[in-house]
């Protein structure tokens, strides 16, 4: 699992680091350049001719260290220094002192000139204003040039917390941040403007925390075999679970297909879906390892309190639709069980419409809505949620004490407890219809398995979008339809 931190937490960190552990504030500036610059090679980056601009912060003095080491190494090297110098930093003073001690000159306009890299260290993470006057000037003037471009710690102009662009910002092929990665480099759009992003050590580790763990987390591919539920040579169906997936209307069994298939394919034994009289020979036919129930759509008579005691996990919602029916179904699930129980899709549309439902939440349940359907959920527009697409999720999650996913270009996990956990994996050919019916059948069935609720949405999420990457590797993004996600996730187990 890896951190990620937003200004406020990698300020405190950086101060506990120096104040707690003793650690000189100029050791790790010293040490951020040394990362910087030895990452530009690693890379592959020509820094024959370089241009930096910097700013009077530490982020600016993590330049300047830069363009010394850069010059040491026989590269050419424009300094340019962007803001009052008698307002920098303590430590930004003395990596101008050591310049002039070198003989490399600083400039303050940026020479036209070809240059293989063009370096941006005006600002660093505690920017939260707008860019105006010079420093947009500058900032454009970088943009426009040719060359390489690469971020000192983060893009300026980029926010740390949300990825907001605080009115322009520098275009980053790379971005080399320090410690942990931050927030706003793995958002949209700042992701957008941060290139791809490597996080060096610096000597700013788990220890700065002092108890104090930031708020935002990411699973990565080590993480997923120790959370996965176990699988034993001695076991049989009943062993992995029986899901219950009430699912599909009458012209809209395709969702329940896809989820039934996807439950199967993440290792439910026993998957059970409950859907209208018309749905049973399409699903008999695309999914014939599922158990089929089914109900009269006019009469809505159904032995679900029957189904639901079968199960040791219930998904709700994929192509439900909005009738009496759907109302009745969701409304009893919510009333009648404590068991893990995942609302999607039509649920969620059902919910939003009877907001006395979101009450029957809790600790037990998983919410998976995209931007619309948190917008009708919350009363909030599109725009607003999807400028802050965590503390949205959070807001839900703390209020309703459920897990909530907020299905977006950065899906975002949210746990009752506060927790933010932000998905990496996936890509743009996953825009398709029904890859969240997939996903919803992928948690489901983890929690059928037995996994915790937070586990299941972490994992579904991530494997998710793996499936993807590894089904957009083959055929491309373009192309990619949610029924190809079943097999991607098949390939994907090979790799655990």
């Amino acid at each position: 699992m890896q951190y990620l931190v937003n200004s406020s937490e990698m300020k405190t960190y950086d101060k506990n680091t120096a104040d707690y552990y003793k650690v000189p504030s100029i050791v790790l500036m010293e040490r951020a350049a040394l990362a910087f610059v030895d990452e530009l090679a690693c890379q592959n980056v020509d820094t024959s001719k370089a241009l930096i601009v910097c700013g009077s912060g530490n982020n600016g003095g993590d330049g300047l260290a830069a363009a010394r080491l850069l010059a040491q190494k026989k590269s050419s090297v424009t300094v340019v220094y962007v803001g009052n110098r008698e307002r920098a930093t303590e430590a930004n003073r003395l990596q101008l002192e050591i310049l002039s001690a070198y003989g490399i000159p600083v400039y303050e306009q940026i020479p036209e000139d070809h240059y293989t890299v063009v370096i941006d260290a005006i600002f660093g993470v505690g920017l939260t204003r707008e860019v105006t006057g010079v420093y947009a000037e500058k900032i454009d003037q970088m943009n426009r040039l040719c060359g390489f471009k690469a971020a000192v710690d983060i893009s300026s102009g980029l926010s740390a917390d949300t990825g907001k662009i605080l009115g322009t910002a520098f275009w980053a092929d790379l971005t080399v941040t320090f410690a942990f990665a931050k927030c706003g480099c793995m958002l949209w759009p700042g992701v957008n403007y941060a290139g791809k992003t490597v996080v060096r050590e610096i000597g700013i580790d788990e220890n700065s925390f002092l108890g104090k763990l930031p708020r935002f987390r990411m699973l990565e591919k080590e993480d997923v075999g120790n959370l996965l539920p176990k699988r034993f040579a001695h076991s049989h169906k009943g062993t992995y679970g029986k899901l219950l997936l009430i699912a599909g209307s009458v012209n809209m069994a395709g969702a329940a297909v896809l989820a039934a298939r996807a439950a199967y394919c993440c290792g439910c034994g026993l998957v059970k879906v409950l859907t209208p009289l018309e749905n049973r020979v399409i699903l008999q036919t695309a999914v014939p390892e599922a158990i089929i129930e089914t109900y009269d759509k006019d009469s809505r008579e159904t032995d679900l309190s029957k189904a639901i005691c079968w199960a040791d996990a219930i998904v709700t919602g994929p192509g439900l639709g909005e009738g009496y029916a759907a109302e009745e179904l969701v409304e009893t699930v919510l009333k009648e069980t404590e068991k893990p129980v995942l609302l999607d899709a039509d649920a969620l549309n059902i919910m939003a419409r009877k907001k006395n439902l979101l009450r029957m939440l809790g600790e037990n349940k998983i919410v998976t809505p995209h931007v619309g359907e948190m917008a009708r959920l919350t009363g909030k527009t599109i725009l607003q949620i999807e400028t802050e697409i965590p503390d949205t999720a959070r807001e839900l999650a703390e209020r309703y004490h459920t897990v909530c996913v907020l299905k977006d270009f950065r899906t975002v996990s949210a746990l009752p407890d506060g927790e933010i956990y932000l998905n990496t994996t996936g890509n743009s050919g996953m825009a398709t219809a029904g890859s969240g019916d997939v996903l919803s059948g992928m948690i489901g069935s983890l929690l059928a398995q037995g996994a915790s609720p937070d586990t299941a949405a972490l994992l579904g999420v991530f494997l998710h979008g793996m499936a993807g990457d590894i089904k957009a590797g083959q055929c491309g993004e373009r192309g990619l339809t949610a029924a190809d996600l079943a097999d991607g996730l098949k390939q994907a187990w090979k790799e655990f």
